[in-house]
C-alpha cells in the first residue's frame, strides 16, 4: 500500500501567488516613486504646478464642484457639526456641557479633521489619478512615453505625488478651519452655550503641537492615497472595465490604509495614555 501525497492544485495556489506578486510589484513601485521625487520637482516643475491647480480647483469652477477645496470644506463642516451637536448633548447629560470646547479642540484636531480631509482627497483626487493613469495605460500612452525616452514613472507619478504634498497643506488647513467654525456654530448658536465659555475651554486645550501633529497626519495620508491610487492606475489592465475595477480597489485600499495608519499615528504621536494640555493631566 503506497502513501499518497496531497498537494494543492495550481488553481488553488494561483490567487495567493498573484497576491504576493502584486504586493511586491506595488512595493517596488512605491519606493521608485519616492526616490524619483526630487528629480521630478526639478525637471517637471511645470507639470507639478498644473497638477496642483487641478487638485485644488479642478477643471471646472469651484462653485460647480470642480475643486477639492469645496469638497473638503463641506465634508469637514458637516462632520464637525455632528461632533458639536452630539458632543454637547452627551456632555449635558452628565452636567459637563461647558466642556464641549475641550472636546472640539481634541477630537477635531487629532482625529476628525485629518481623516475627513483624507477621505475627501481619496474620493475626489485619488480616483481621478487612477482613472487618468489607467486610461493612459490601456491606450498605450505610457508605453509611447517610454519609446520617446521619457521616463513614465517620474513624469506621471512622482509629479502627482509632489503636487499632492504641495496641495494638501492649504487644503487641510481649510478643512481644519471649517471643522472649528462648524463646531462653534453648532454649540454656541444652535445649542445656546456662552461663546466665552466655549472659547475658553477650546483655547485651553488647543496647542500648536497638536495642530502640527494633525498636519503631519494629513501629509502622511496624502502620500498613502497618491501611492495607492497611482499604483493601481499605472498597472491597470483589461480595458475600460479594468480601469473601473482598479479605481474601486484603489479607493477601498486607501480608505482601509488610512484607518489603520490613523490608529498607529495616534499611538505614536500622543501615546496610549495621551495627556491633555492645560488640564495638568
Amino acid at each position: 500500500m503506497t502513501a499518497r501525497t496531497f498537494l494543492p492544485s495550481p488553481a488553488v495556489l494561483r490567487p495567493a501567488v498573484e497576491g504576493f506578486a502584486a504586493l511586491g510589484r506595488h512595493s517596488t513601485f512605491y519606493v521608485k516613486v519616492v526616490l524619483h521625487l526630487p528629480g521630478a520637482l526639478v525637471r517637471y516643475w511645470r507639470h507639478v504646478i498644473r497638477h496642483v491647480s487641478e487638485i485644488s480647483f479642478g477643471s471646472a469652477s469651484l462653485l460647480a464642484g470642480g475643486g477639492t477645496i469645496g469638497v473638503v470644506f463641506a465634508m469637514s463642516a458637516v462632520a464637525s457639526t455632528q461632533i458639536g451637536l452630539e458632543g454637547y448633548r452627551g456632555l449635558d447629560i452628565i452636567g459637563l456641557s461647558p466642556m464641549t470646547g475641550l472636546m472640539s479642540a481634541l477630537v477635531n484636531t487629532r482625529e476628525i479633521a485629518p481623516v475627513v480631509a483624507s477621505v475627501a482627497l481619496a474620493a475626489k483626487v485619488g480616483t481621478g489619478f487612477t482613472a487618468q493613469l489607467g486610461a493612459m495605460r490601456i491606450s498605450d500612452e505610457i508605453d509611447a512615453l517610454e519609446t520617446m525616452a521619457v521616463p513614465s514613472l517620474p513624469f506621471l507619478v512622482s509629479t502627482r505625488m509632489a503636487a499632492a504634498f504641495l496641495s494638501v497643506i492649504p487644503l487641510y488647513l481649510v478643512g481644519l478651519f471649517a471643522s472649528y467654525a462648524a463646531t462653534s456654530l453648532a454649540v454656541v448658536h444652535v445649542k445656546g452655550q456662552s461663546s466665552g465659555t466655549y472659547d475658553y475651554y477650546f483655547h485651553l486645550l488647543l496647542t500648536p503641537t497638536d495642530v502640527g501633529y494633525s498636519l503631519l497626519k494629513a501629509v502622511v495620508f496624502a502620500m498613502i492615497i497618491t501611492l495607492v491610487h497611482c499604483g493601481y492606475g499605472f498597472y491597470a489592465a483589461g480595458g475600460p472595465e479594468g480601469v473601473g475595477k482598479a479605481a474601486g480597489r484603489a479607493l477601498r485600499t486607501s480608505i482601509v490604509s488610512i484607518a489603520i495608519v490613523d490608529v498607529l499615528l495616534t499611538l505614536a504621536l500622543w501615546g496610549a495614555r495621551p495627556t491633555l494640555p492645560g488640564l495638568g493631566s
